[in-house]
């Protein structure tokens, strides 16, 4: 077993890592910034090391800073949590230079799913099934034009390199193609220092549903079920369920037995999730992997009573996966992403000082966090401030005991989207469990909290 991990994040999913890891008996270190240094991660670990000011670009993103931060304190391992250097191929290949573990896949699996088109392709070869459009990277609108032609209006432009809905664009009409098409892949340029694009055709009534997997170096896989992600503001995921109320029983077996194809095609090794797009006919397409642990684990972990995170470590030691097959999902859970923002406001970033933070308690409730009263939410850094969790035997009664919970919670000093998650679970449309990823456009008029989306 990993002997010491350094957790190479910040906020609650650095938290969230130290836990798994002292449950392992693991000692943690974790990196802060100048901005954290009275985070609860740097609290919570072993022991914390300073690695620059409070830009990202000067401090988490610094490779040679995490990797000396490692090495002088005897690490054997770096988790990457999510974002940040997670799925940053060089950073894995510094890992394997100075012989440190990286806790996640191979960099040569992370280069082929982290670019659409190769991505793609390398899905084309498993079997999966595929939304119609471009079959590599695209460098012009004029090479987009007759693949956009012939895939049908409307389509969708994607940068080659990213996601996170950076350098996206939907285009309805042909001459709007040229024009959005330089924006995007301008956005795409800047965000990810690669300005190629890829198109596709646009599922129309689309659902964002994503399958977990995690798998060990022994050839097992473990599906650990799908995610209902469709609730979404500029691409950006609001809450999310599971299982998915939308799907039945045949097409979550289907896209289970697609997604362990996949991982059997290209030898995934530990936590990663496969994302598709699934139309009102219940056709699903695969659209990314995403070659790590996802902001939305805990939903999973709560149907399913798998620590992923005990499993991603475990994997990283060189152990069996403690099972392999399905995981049996049990009840329902929902995610909501309590973020330090105003919705009333288009979502307008709430940094400052927390004056009061009372998460909510009782049974099927769990609050992963970074925050506490005297808290002061830096503006550095995403707004991600907790997720609250929700367990119950089914999902009318999840949805009741997040009513509940959501309103116990107590956050004062900065906005948070609390109130919008409380609109959004007494709406006709979520409670019928068949919206789509249009849903806060379509149900804007009934949700008294929400601004300009």
């Amino acid at each position: 077993m990993i002997r010491r991990v350094l957790v190479a994040n910040r906020g609650e999913i650095a938290v969230r890592v130290i836990r798994a890891c002292h449950e392992l008996g693991i000692e943690a270190v974790a990196v802060y910034s100048t901005a954290d240094r009275d985070s609860l991660a740097v609290r919570l670990a072993d022991r914390a090391i300073c690695i620059g000011p409070p830009p990202a670009a000067q401090s988490y993103l610094v490779i040679p800073n995490v990797i000396a931060a490692a090495t002088t304190t005897g690490c054997d391992a770096i988790h990457p949590g999510y974002g940040f250097l997670s799925e940053n191929t060089e950073f894995v290949a510094a890992c394997a230079d100075n012989d440190l573990i990286f806790v996640g896949p191979s960099s040569h699996v992370m280069e082929i799913m982290g670019d659409k088109a190769s991505a793609k392709q390398a899905m084309r070869e498993a079997g999966l099934p595929l939304v119609p459009g471009s079959p590599g990277r695209l460098a012009s609108p004029e090479e987009a034009e007759p693949i956009a032609e012939a895939a049908g209006y409307p389509v969708l432009l994607k940068a080659a390199a990213g996601g996170g809905g950076r350098g996206m664009r939907l285009v309805d009409r042909p001459e709007d193609l040229g024009d959005l098409f330089r924006a995007a892949s301008q956005e795409a340029q800047a965000a990810f220092g690669d300005g190629g694009m890829y198109l596709e055709k646009a599922v129309v009534a689309a659902h964002h549903v994503e399958i977990q997997v995690i798998c060990d170096s022994f050839g097992g896989v473990l599906i650990c079920g799908e995610r209902e992600c469709s609730i979404q503001r500029r691409h950006q995921k609001l809450l999310e369920e599971a299982p998915s109320p939308f799907l039945d029983d045949a097409t979550r077996t289907a896209m289970a037995e697609a997604a362990e194809k996949a991982c059997r095609h290209i030898s995934y090794l530990n936590a990663g999730t496969i994302e598709f797009l699934v139309g009102a006919d219940r056709q699903f397409y695969f659209m990314e992997m995403n070659t790590r642990l996802q902001v939305e684990h805990p939903v999973t972990e709560a149907v399913t009573g798998i620590d992923l995170v005990r499993e991603q470590l475990r994997v990283a030691s060189g152990e069996h996966l403690s099972r392999t097959g399905r995981a049996e999902m049990r009840g329902h859970a929902i995610e909501f992403r309590l973020n330090a923002e105003d919705p009333s406001k288009g979502f307008l970033p709430s940094a400052g000082l927390v004056t009061r933070f009372d998460p909510p308690l009782g049974p099927g409730v769990r609050v992963d966090t970074h925050a506490f009263s005297g808290y002061r939410m830096p503006p550095t850094y995403d707004s991600l401030l907790a997720k609250v969790i929700v367990h119950a035997e089914d999902r009318d009664a999840c949805i009741m005991r997040s009513i509940r919970a959501l309103g116990e919670t107590e956050v004062e000093g900065i906005k948070t989207t609390r109130d919008l998650h409380l609109d959004v679970l007494q709406e006709a449309r979520f409670r019928s469990g068949l919206y789509t990823t249009s849903y806060i456009e379509e149900a804007a008029a009934d949700l008294p909290h929400l601004g300009s989306a």
